[in-house]
Order: structure tokens, then sequence, then C-alpha cells
């Protein structure tokens, strides 16, 4: 038995934030990790010195203490990296952000006319409240572009993702991703560029070496503060008495521990912490979180034989005649990703469930399967380019906002408020699609209330204003003005990322 002020489980953003901040301070803390590498679906893959991520990861954020924590850690080795990125759908790539001449282009006038007659449509009965608050991701995004626009630019894509219809997939997550957008804001952003006060990012913030060199670095500085981070450490039971947590039993190298603490701080997936508390939660609870449910994910990291492709960081494949759903090319996020002159790293992500088909692939096969897509997509990957290739396989990478999720989350958050020294903070922790800023800060103000503050984790509010729209300078700005807060001090507004 070995006892601590603060145990955490799981080493991902939230993880290990919450680490460094409690070591900062002084407070002896353990972070264990059933991984082999910290940094969850933010940490960088290595494959032959080729370097990849779990998706791709932008660092930008409207939260001033996330953006001093990122150049506390790194500072000097962020590059600014230009964002460019495109859709591909029906043969044709459509610039994203839309332009005008572009999409007009591809759409030709007559279909163009009739998005922007669809879009008008849809703005009245909305303006009239002719029709009902939406409900489901279908509703709501037909409500504010139109069903034309809808048809075109989200529904193939977000199935694809999804694995499910857009009339199963709840408002609340266009809400969360897309909000704020409209139909006019886009077309005065292709028109006269970045003229408007709120615009899509041109370029942000990229570690030299991909996203899990903030982890790594991170999880360094926590060890030479006197904290320890456990890899290939599982969690087997965690144990309760009352409204309090008393210990957890972990297993590394085939070694049981008991770790006792006075306060626990969760990462891992919800569903999979209440599985493991000892006695068991009551039916309801465990019902419910039966009821939730994860989207799987896995990468085909292809070298190819080319210097250079395309210009885009990334592409998004709308298209559902491919089975692929988006495409990194990690040479355009950082050079470095890439270790030989003359060659390419593509990243071909494809959404399925555990289970399903194309999980149960064999290596070989995927990699057959997306050298052939990337042909097929006429992106510059000619028959014989394809040198090697790796996979990447992530368990539960997003949680699902199906029509039952809401109530399930609901009697599983207040069941878990009941616990005086137990706290679960990030995406999975949440069951929230987030980005790893909004984890941080549910991870900083998780220490802050460890430290004697009260804050209500499961109401730090991401969604009232899209992350995209904020401008350089105004991010700036925001962060000066903000920058010696406390967290206590500001407002709902501001924590928005």
């Amino acid at each position: 038995m070995t006892r601590y002020p603060v145990a955490i489980v799981g080493a991902g953003p939230a993880g290990l934030t919450a680490g460094y901040e409690l070591v900062k301070r002084g407070i002896e803390t353990i972070v264990v990790e059933q991984a082999n590498l910290v940094g969850g679906i933010s940490r960088t893959e290595m494959y032959k010195g080729y370097r990849f991520d779990i998706g791709g990861h932008r660092f930008f954020t409207k939260v001033p203490q996330v953006d001093r924590f990122w150049h506390e850690i790194l500072d000097t080795e962020f590059i600014q990296v230009p964002r460019l990125s495109r859709i591909y759908y029906q043969g044709k790539f459509y610039n994203y952000p839309l332009s005008v001449s572009n999409t007009l282009s591809n759409v030709g006038l007559s279909d163009s006319f009739l998005m922007v007659m669809s879009y008008c449509q849809a703005k009245l009965k909305s303006t009239l409240k002719l029709t009902p608050e939406p409900e489901t991701f279908e509703e709501w995004v037909t409500d504010r572009f139109g069903e034309r626009l809808y048809r075109t630019f989200f529904k193939t894509y977000t199935e694809k993702v999804w694995g499910i219809p857009c009339n199963q997939i709840r408002a609340d997550w266009a809400a969360q991703r897309i909000n704020g957008m409209s139909l006019r804001r886009v077309v005065i952003n292709a028109v006269f560029g970045s003229q408007n006060a709120k615009s899509l990012i041109k370029e942000f913030d990229y570690p030299i070496l991909g996203p899990g060199m903030m982890w790594e670095r991170t999880q360094e500085l926590i060890e030479q503060k006197g904290g320890e981070v456990r890899l290939n450490t599982k969690v087997k039971r965690i144990e309760r008495s009352g409204k309090r947590i008393e210990r957890m039993t972990i297993e590394q190298n085939g070694q049981t521990q008991q770790i006792e603490a006075d306060a626990f701080i969760s990462t891992m997936p919800v569903t999979a912490l209440l599985q493991r508390l000892d006695p068991l939660p009551p039916s309801e609870v465990l019902a419910a979180a039966k009821g939730l449910k994860y989207r799987d994910f896995l990468i085909v990291a292809l070298i190819i034989d080319r210097d250079d492709l395309f210009p885009d960081n990334w592409i998004y494949i709308h298209s559902p005649e491919f089975k692929v759903g988006r495409i990194q090319n990690f040479k355009n996020w950082s050079a470095a990703m890439v270790p030989e002159p003359g060659k390419t790293c593509l990243g071909m992500e494809y959404f399925c469930n555990k289970g399903e088909d194309l999980w149960g692939r064999s290596t070989e096969e995927l990699i057959e399967l997306a050298t052939q897509e990337a042909i097929d997509l006429n992106i510059g990957v000619l028959p014989g380019d394809v040198r090697d290739g790796t996979v990447i396989r992530q368990p539960k990478a997003y949680p699902v906002y199906d029509g039952e999720y809401r109530q399930h989350l609901q009697v599983i958050q207040d069941y878990l408020k009941t616990f005086e020294n137990l706290q679960t903070v990030g995406r999975n922790g949440m069951h929230r699609y987030n980005n790893q800023d909004h984890s941080m800060l549910t991870a900083m103000l998780a220490v802050q209330n460890i430290l004697g503050e009260r804050h209500d984790l499961w109401n730090i509010n991401v969604e009232r204003s899209y992350h995209e729209e904020f401008t350089k300078e105004q991010w700036k700005t925001a962060t000066q003005k903000l920058t010696e807060s406390k967290f206590s001090n500001i407002p709902d507004r501001e924590v928005s990322v």
C-alpha cells in the first residue's frame, strides 16, 4: 500500500495538465496510464522515424491559462503553421473555408442559386418560427443552412464519421462544433478575406515534432518535480466507501499494488470507471453507462516516395464511395515529421466501430485499401509510390451524441457528483466531444477544487463560442488582458473555447 495526496488516472492532456499543476505547487502526485505512450489521442506515434498524429492537433485557444501552459512547457519549440484544408466531394475539391469562385466553379450557377434559395427559405422559416426547435443534427444544420447545403457539405461526411444517420445524432453536437457559422459569414469571408471581425483562423501553433512532444515534455517535468508517471499500468479496481474513494488497485508488469490518495482525478472513459468501482454503483447507473456509445478510429500511415503531393494540411473526404474520412499530410504540419528527403507521409483516417469488418482487417489489407484509395482520389499518389506503412487503432476516440446519450449522461453525472474526493475530466472522463484545451481547462479547475475552490466542471461551457471564430489579434489581446486573472474570477463566457 502506497499513499499519495493525489492520484490521477490517465496521462492524456487532462491527466498530465492536472499532474503538472499539482507538482508545481509541491503536491506529490502519481499519474497512471495503461498505454506505453503519454498524450492519449493527442500523442505522436513514430514508425521508422516518421512521426504522425492520431488525427491532426492544432494548438490555438481562447483560454489564456491554457496558452500560458503550452508556452511554459515548449515555448520556442512551436512553429507557426498556415492552415489549408479542402473538402473532396463527387470528384471535386472545395476550398475550406469556402471561396465563391471555387464553389461556383464546382457546383455551377444553377445549383448555387438553388442552394442560396434553400438557405433563404430555411432562414425565413426559422425567423417566423414555422419549424420546431431542432433536436437532431439534420434538423439543426438544415434550419441554419438549408437542405441543399446540408446534403452537400454536412450529411455524407458526418454519417461517415459517426456511422449512424444524421437524424439519429443529437443537435448538441452540431451546436458544439459549428455554432456561430452562417452562410452570410462564409460568403463575407470568401469575398473580402479576413475583413470580418470573426473569421476562421489562418494559422496555428504546432510543436515542431508533433503534439506528443508537448505531453512527453510535460511527463519529464512532472518527474523532475518529484511526481510519478507510470506507463503500461492498468487500473483493476477502485474501492469506495460512502461518499469517498479510498484506494485503487493497479497492475504493472504483472505486479499489483494498492494506491491510496486523499483525492482522485480520472480521465479514463467514464463507462470503464463505473465498472471498476467496488462495490459497483446502483443498477440504474450501470445501465446508463452501458447506454453510452463511442466511435473508434484507425489511421493508416503511408510512406510515399514523393517529395510533394498537395498543399493541404488535411482533406475531408465527403464522397461516400470512399471509406477514408480524412487525409492528413504530416509534412505540411511540420517538415520535421518526415525524416527522409523526397518522401511524404500521409495519414489515411478511417472511422469505424470495434468488431466491424474494417477494424478487423489486417495491417496488410488496410495498407492495400488506403493505397488504392489514395490513388483513386487523384491527390498525386501513383501506383508504385507507396513504399511502406503502418496502422494505429484508437478505441473510444469519439463520444457519440446519439438520441439517448444525454439522459444516460445525466444519470452518471448526478451519481459522480455524490463523491467528495473524485473528479472526472477530459474527453472520455466527461463523455464530451471537446478539444484538448477544454480538457486541460477542466483539469486546471479540478486542481483548484483540490486546493479549496468550488468549480462545477460539468458546466464549463465550450458550446457558446466556436473556437475557430477568433482572429489571431483578438486571441493575443484576450491573453494579455486575462494573464493575471484567477480562475474563480473568470465568467463562463471568458472560459468558453
